[in-house]
């Protein structure tokens, strides 16, 4: 007799599988062991018990626990997409090239902190910040350096940036344009979380009321135009290397996502129009198997959210979709060699856990930003990974160890609880104004530092195993002359610009934010006459107020 599996997976096979495989054929026709032992595309139990359809089922089916695809990287690897951005337009752009040309196959962009919080580079307030911990973007000139000889069409660009998501997205938008690539073409990610600014990493802009406006406006404006850009990228990411555990940054992480869900549900918006462009982003640190549990625990979390709680009928809006990073925090300044084995692990977990696209973290960034030869260290580190240690040759390969499968159980229920007491506070928003999630990640990370103090925690070089070392050499640093030369650089594109063109266009921007309409179009218009971040966000500011934090003790 036929059972419910065998039924089952018989229809996976007929089906999703045999789809994918006409589309997207495996890397190779048989996968064996360098012992000549044959692979299988997937393993599973040999008697699976009732529940293991509901709680596993299979690679690239609801609950999504064994990975998003049927052949996972069978098929192909994921994004190796190395985050990078310093000093000028034009520094970047050969930093960008020189990825390109080592491997890479994303860019990810840094945008310096007078970017993120929507200011030019000559405001007061920016004075040292210029180019330092990313590049610096004004207007749509400098975005046109950044993106030279880059076809737009043929990569795919993510773009960490929260507050002013949608200045800089109009920016690629028509640099695009420019380069003659359609909207539809364009694919990438914007990061635009704002809800995890307010709690663990702070360039907010605007209060949350008009943020999540702005949040909701990018979707809609995308599923109709851009339809292959991820519209949101929920981040996890800050919240851990704020301190939190691997529970709440599932908790917190899907939280947000359910406050974002809401707001476009109740703008208007069907659910599948645009949960299948939401995608997330996540941390790993360096126990390797409660990050793999982590990973399969928000994938399965979230498609129950998404098909229970919202009712979404496409199996693309059930998917979690994640890009992962490398823990920065767990990066040590002393004996920074040994951030090399610590990128390792934490690559070979995101692997493991089943990443779409990774960053892996450069030895050196406890001490400055990455040198080239780091930076290729930390890509290599990637393709080993890939190419040479069997890991990615069958789909989930550490499922069903009975300790992997436990802590998957207890990371779910564990972010689950906290994911039911933000509810009941009356949501994510609700319980950031009450600094509810600060508090719990503050209270981690104080735990943590305590370990790490006590030496109950080992940190290899730091509490333990430490020796004396010569000052770090070779450092990658940004010249102050950045800062000059991008103030002169802004100062000409004001000059050259239509001023008429300039102050009608955000005059409309105002009118507009102060209505009902969708932003986006407006914002496209004052890019396109070179308005600047600083000018735009300014409006806006004006209309719609600065958020001021509440002191969380």
């Amino acid at each position: 007799m036929t059972s419910d599996f065998d039924k089952a997976e018989n229809l996976w096979k007929e089906g999703l599988l045999k789809k994918t495989l006409e589309r997207f054929p495996e890397r190779r026709a048989e996968f064996a062991t360098p012992g000549g032992i044959p692979v299988e595309r997937v393993y599973g139990p040999a008697d699976p018990d009732e529940g293991f359809l509901e709680s596993h089922g299979f690679p690239g089916a609801y609950p999504f626990t064994r990975g998003v695809q049927p052949t996972m990287y069978r098929g192909r690897f994921w994004t190796m997409r190395q985050y990078a951005g310093f000093g000028t337009a034009e520094e970047s752009n050969a930093r960008y090239r020189y990825l390109l040309n080592a491997g890479q196959t994303g860019l990810s962009v840094a945008f310096d902190l007078p970017t993120q919080i929507g200011y030019d580079s000559d405001h007061p307030l920016c004075a040292g910040e210029v180019g330092k911990v990313g590049v610096a973007i004004d207007s749509l000139a400098d975005m046109e350096i950044l993106f030279d000889r880059i076809p737009l069409g043929d990569v795919s660009t993510s773009m960490t940036i929260n507050a002013p998501a949608g200045v800089l997205l109009a920016m690629y938008i028509a640099v695009a344009e420019k380069q003659g690539v359609p909207r539809d073409k364009l694919q990438g990610t914007i990061q635009n979380d704002i809800l995890k600014e307010y709690m663990a990493r702070g360039t907010y802009i605007f209060p949350p009321v008009p943020s999540m406006r702005l949040i909701t406006d990018i979707f809609a404006y995308c599923s109709r135009e851009v339809p292959r850009w991820n519209t949101i990228s929920i981040s996890g990411y800050h919240i851990r290397e704020a301190g939190s555990t691997a529970a709440q940054e599932v908790a917190f992480t899907l939280a947000d996502g359910i406050a974002y869900v809401e707001a476009a549900v109740k703008a208007g918006m069907d659910v599948d129009t645009f949960a299948p462009r939401l995608s997330f982003f996540f941390n790993a640190h360096n126990d390797l198997f409660e990050e793999v549990a982590k990973f399969r625990a928000a994938r399965r979390l979230w498609a129950g959210i998404m098909r229970n709680r919202f009712r979404a009928s496409d199996p693309k809006s059930w998917m979690l979709r994640f890009h992962t990073q490398t823990g920065g925090s767990t990066l040590t300044a002393q004996q920074p060699d040994n951030n090399i084995v610590r990128v390792a692990v934490q690559t070979l977990a995101a692997v493991l856990g089943g990443t779409q696209s990774l960053h892996t973290n450069s030895r050196d960034e406890a001490l400055a930003l990455p040198t080239e030869q780091s930076v290729t260290i930390a890509l290599r580190t990637q393709q080993i990974i890939a190419n040479e240690s069997g890991v990615t040759e069958t789909v989930d390969p550490m499922g069903g160890s009975w300790y992997l499968e436990s802590l998957t159980d207890a990371v779910e229920q564990q972010a689950l609880g906290l994911i039911n007491d933000i509810d009941a506070m009356g949501g994510m928003v609700k319980a950031i104004e009450e600094g509810y999630p600060q508090r719990r990640i503050q209270d981690a990370a104080y735990q943590y530092q305590k370990q790490v103090e006590s030496g109950d925690r080992v940190v290899v070089g730091v509490n333990r195993f430490q020796q004396e070392e010569s000052p770090a050499s070779e450092l990658l640093r940004v010249k102050p002359v950045v800062e000059a030369s991008q103030k002169a650089k802004l100062a000409a594109v004001r000059e050259q610009r239509n001023r008429t063109e300039v102050s009608g266009s955000l005059a409309a921007l105002k009118k507009a934010a102060s209505g009902e309409e969708n932003l986006m179009p407006r914002i496209l218009d004052c890019v396109r006459g070179y308005c600047t971040l600083g000018e735009i966000c300014g409006v806006l500011r004006e209309v719609f107020g600065e958020y001021r934090p509440r002191t969380v003790l």
